[in-house]
């Protein structure tokens, strides 16, 4: 989720008190009257994607937590630029989204449209949701109900996105009062940064742990297979398994490795480091159950941020374009 270096600033209060009191109009049969099989639906086209490329799962997942992170869960991430308008996904910190997340969302949403009682009735944020929970239940993690009824935002602007992501070297405090400012606990934190346990980092986000000196708190062997696979200099488009031992599968061993001293990022190793957190990783290394959980508590609360109702939304005709 991470990949890439931003700024730090905290959220706007303002929207994260208006995601406290938009998110009650959720429910789990939102769409039972307007589209009953919607959920089926989004699934097989997910699925149909997923064996076509397991990056699937790390790109929906990441393209979920990067939109719901600025403006809320609206699906604005998705919006193309135009020629008026520089979009959120082209800010410099999305250029690293994967395709494959956009093209899981844009396949799925003209599954639903080809229902003709489903025609431009179910959003793209919802179903943005429903497509990170089936690519995460897909790849061996937990399966979950989510909650629906999110409209699309209005607005897509890559000004917008400047500040409200974390950076690769982020610190403990700057992660904390970052998913604080959402409405979500240094666990919530902990637990949606085990989304690093599938999913790659460019060479160019941890390069500085293993130049010439390596970062004390990174395993050595850890670190020269890292700098075998990112020599000096790279490509810039090169990158490597966020985990190093299950990297297609959706488990608990984020933590094992944080334990070794096995985290990519400098921002996934402060969670064992830091004596703060280091128990919530150690509890949840021995418990892959307490690890789901956690995670599905925690995603599911990403899920309400800045949800949008009535006049602040609509269902888009097309994901990728205002309306």
């Amino acid at each position: 989720m991470r990949e890439l270096q931003g700024i730090f600033f905290l959220f706007p209060i303002a929207l994260c008190l208006f995601s406290q009191s938009a998110h009650s109009q959720l429910t789990q049969n939102y769409y039972a009257n307007i589209c009953p099989n919607v959920e089926s639906i989004v699934r097989a086209a997910v699925t149909k994607k997923f064996l076509e490329t397991p990056i699937t799962v790390g790109a929906t997942v990441r393209l979920f937590f990067h939109d719901c992170f600025v403006q809320g869960c609206d699906a604005s991430v998705i919006v193309a630029s135009s020629e008026n308008n520089t979009a959120e996904k082209d800010h410099a910190i999305n250029l690293s989204l994967a395709g494959d997340g956009f093209d899981t969302v844009i396949r799925a949403r003209a599954a639903v449209d080809a229902v003709p009682q489903c025609t431009n009735k179910v959003s793209c944020a919802d179903i943005l949701a429903m497509a990170t929970r089936d690519v995460i239940a897909l790849s061996g993690g937990p399966s979950y109900a989510v909650e629906l009824g999110r409209l699309d935002g209005l607005r897509s602007s890559a000004t917008d996105v400047n500040g409200m992501l974390p950076g690769p070297e982020s610190s403990l405090d700057q992660l904390t009062n970052m998913f604080a400012a959402n409405g979500l606990s240094m666990s919530d934190m902990i637990a949606l940064s085990a989304a690093h346990t599938i999913g790659f980092a460019h060479c160019s986000t941890f390069s500085n742990r293993i130049g010439s000196t390596v970062d004390p708190t990174m395993d050595p062997t850890y670190a020269s297979q890292l700098q075998g696979a990112c020599p000096a200099n790279a490509n810039p488009n090169l990158a490597v398994g966020l985990d190093p031992v299950s990297p297609r599968t959706f488990d608990n061993q984020y933590y094992k490795n944080l334990q070794q001293g096995m985290g990519l990022l400098k921002s996934d190793q402060v969670l064992f480091t830091d004596t703060r957190s280091r128990p919530f990783v150690n509890t949840w290394a021995r418990s892959e159950a307490g690890f789901q959980r956690a995670f599905v508590a925690a995603i599911t609360k990403l899920g309400r941020v800045g949800v949008k109702t009535g006049a602040n939304g609509n269902i888009r005709q097309n994901c990728a374009v205002l309306s």
